[in-house]
């Protein structure tokens, strides 16, 4: 489970956490995707004061750390929900329809892209392609993937997570 850093805090412990995962990777600057993959895997995002205790445990500038986390889309900054959904908008899935499942979402969540509910149960995201394209247009929530969904379906997949 994600441990959410309060109030731009890190405590102690959480500090150790951070060390121990760069000493586990030899404080290899070398390894900063993998760190950083452990680390999210760990708090459940990458917030900058995460990246501030990472960058000096491998002697690196805190930018280096930043533009990594910023580069790639698995990375994120923020906390996610309990529930992450995320919609396919590769080619098969936008031809299909996936703007129109995105939108529904939007709708009944109350969210935009990128943000989480108030409750910390759903956030929202799009992915580019998720390599199920015969099932287009696809949703995953966390690693559970939905395949020719429809608008109409959208209601029913979020209650299963009610």
């Amino acid at each position: 489970m994600a441990v959410i850093i309060e109030n731009n805090t890190l405590k102690p412990e959480q500090i150790e956490k951070i060390k121990n995962i760069c000493k586990s990777h030899g404080n290899n600057e070398n390894n900063l995707i993998n760190i950083l993959h452990e680390t999210q895997s760990t708090f459940g995002y990458l917030p900058k004061e995460v990246q501030e205790v990472i960058a000096e445990e491998l002697n690196i500038p805190v930018g280096r750390v930043f533009g990594v986390v910023t580069f790639y889309s698995f990375f994120t900054m923020v906390p996610k929900g309990e529930h992450p959904i995320s919609i396919c908008l590769g080619t098969a899935c936008y031809v299909r329809g996936a703007e129109k499942i995105l939108e529904e979402f939007k709708k009944e969540l109350g969210l935009e892209v990128g943000q989480t509910t108030k409750d910390g149960k759903f956030s929202l995201s799009c992915l580019r392609c998720i390599g199920a394209c015969g099932l287009a247009p696809v949703v995953m929530i966390g690693e559970k993937v939905y395949g020719r969904v429809t608008p109409a379906s959208v209601k029913d997949i979020i209650a299963e997570y009610k």
